[in-house]
């Protein structure tokens, strides 16, 4: 194996893939400051060990170590449950490779859906299929203990300190404690929410918030006595929240409303979430005049700014290289100033190469045509797309990254006023699409060209 990278300049971004059916997921690692793949998955070596069928998270150890998947196989015929892991790329500007993926196989019918851990030692993942948590020895890469919780969980959150490991459980409209050391259970007093979809920690290890999608709340669990101490309204349809730990923030994205909100979550032990601003991508709006669907946002380090990565579907697709007589799927990153939530700009997240573009009348493709494996479902499950669009930002604030399912690609978004792909680094307009960096080759139908259709991204994570 590989010396891991140090983490004080590790630099890389990782997008996980779906794949034909009972074809193995991927994996690809983006260098930040070079704009370019340095290691991937499906290995060309086909007898090597790859990501399992139907990956549908990713979690990396706070060492940047170790990167695990987990992969619902089993909702394939013939298929298994696994969580994968492998060793990042040695920190390079030039593809150096992943290290091999090393496979822990679960129990048919687990169906893995969610990793997290803030430890070395303990990788956890909520099993939908089998209403369990499991402890992943990341020396051994077994299973040394796994709890039963409630209906379907979807998603978990390890305080910073390690004490406990918070479950939403989507099935059962429930949450679970428990203590991370056994996986022993504590009890949640005064939780109501419907369907929760989504849950974070805050820096501090004293408050866990909880997203629910049915009935719209964003619910504060306070972590010593595990009570809820507030339920604030955002939506039913509310799908997505994001924990900022630079400013302390809480940003949820809502696409059944059309709206992102904003919290501020200021710390102590008695805080309820303020909310700073609601933001509207409905018609008319600043954000997107057409209406578009928030599904995700991410902010800068640095605390300059905030993006929310949308999208719309035209069912007579306005882009000339797509067609009108075809609907089509548009994605948008829109960038906000994080002091005083003013739009700076909006995205489109299609360069070319890969995609289409007429040099002689300078137009350029900015739509794609919709892939039906990747529409989100109305509440998920281990079948169906979590995020049709995902963005995550790099440690360092210089790039934001799009995971674009229907177009096969990465969109790599340059936040500062240099980059250095341009000759001799000269400067360039903050906010800049750079590149579209095509996902692994699937093995799915060849595509006109000969070549193989690319796999559809659906989950980024950054190196911490």
């Amino acid at each position: 194996m590989e010396a891991p990278p140090a983490p004080a300049n590790f630099h890389a971004v990782f997008g996980i893939s779906l794949n034909a059916p009972n074809s193995p997921g991927g994996a690809m690692q983006i260098d930040v400051g070079g704009d370019s793949i340095v290691g991937e998955t499906p290995s060309s070596d086909r007898s090597a060990p790859n990501l399992g069928d139907n990956p549908t998270h990713a979690a990396i150890l706070p060492s940047n170590s170790l990167v695990f998947v987990p992969s619902a196989g089993s909702v394939l015929p013939g298929g298994v449950d696994v969580v994968s892991s492998f060793t990042p790329a040695l920190q390079s500007l030039t593809a150096t490779g992943l290290g091999a993926v090393t496979t822990t196989p679960l129990p048919l019918g687990s169906l893995p859906v969610f990793v997290n851990s803030t430890q070395n030692g303990f990788m956890y993942v909520a099993n939908f299929g089998t209403n369990s948590v499991s402890a992943i020895d990341t020396n051994s890469n077994v299973v040394s203990n796994t709890a039963t919780v409630g209906t379907n969980p979807v998603a978990l959150a390890e305080i910073p300190n390690g004490l406990k490991l918070y479950v939403a459980n989507q099935g059962s409209n429930s949450v679970s404690s428990l203590n991370s050391l056994d996986l022993s259970a504590n009890p949640v007093t005064g939780f109501t929410g419907i369907t929760p979809v989504w849950i974070v920690a805050r820096s501090d290890s004293q408050k866990v918030y909880v997203l629910t999608q049915g009935d719209g709340q964003l619910v504060t669990i306070d972590t010593a006595t595990d009570t809820v101490t507030s339920s604030l309204p955002v939506g039913a349809g509310a799908n997505f929240i994001l924990y900022d730990p630079n400013l302390n923030r809480l940003y949820v994205t809502n696409p059944a409303t059309g709206t992102v909100m904003v919290f501020s979550v200021s710390g102590g032990a008695n805080d309820t979430p303020r909310q700073l601003a609601a933001i509207s991508f409905t018609a008319g709006s600043g954000p997107c005049p057409s209406a578009c669907l928030p599904t995700s946002v991410t902010a800068l380090p640095d605390g300059s700014r905030f993006y929310v990565a949308s999208y719309q579907i035209a069912a007579s697709c306005p882009d000339t290289f797509v067609g009108a007589g075809s609907a089509c799927v548009l994605a948008s990153l829109a960038v906000f100033d994080a002091n005083n939530f003013a739009q700076e700009t909006t995205l489109t997240l299609l360069t070319d190469p890969p995609f289409a573009a007429n040099l002689t009348t300078n137009q350029y493709q900015y739509a794609v045509p919709p892939v039906a494996a990747c529409a989100p479902a109305t509440v998920y499950s281990p079948r169906t797309t979590r995020f049709r669009v995902f963005t995550t930002a790099s440690t360092d604030s210089s790039r934001v990254y799009v995971g674009m399912c229907d177009a096969g690609a990465i969109a790599v978004v340059n936040t500062t006023d240099n980059n250095a792909n341009n000759a001799g680094g000269s400067s360039v307009t903050a906010d800049t699409l750079v590149t579209d960096l095509p996902a692994a080759f699937s093995a799915g139908a060849i595509q006109p060209n000969g070549e193989p259709p690319n796999q559809n991204p659906i989950f980024l994570l950054s190196g911490q």
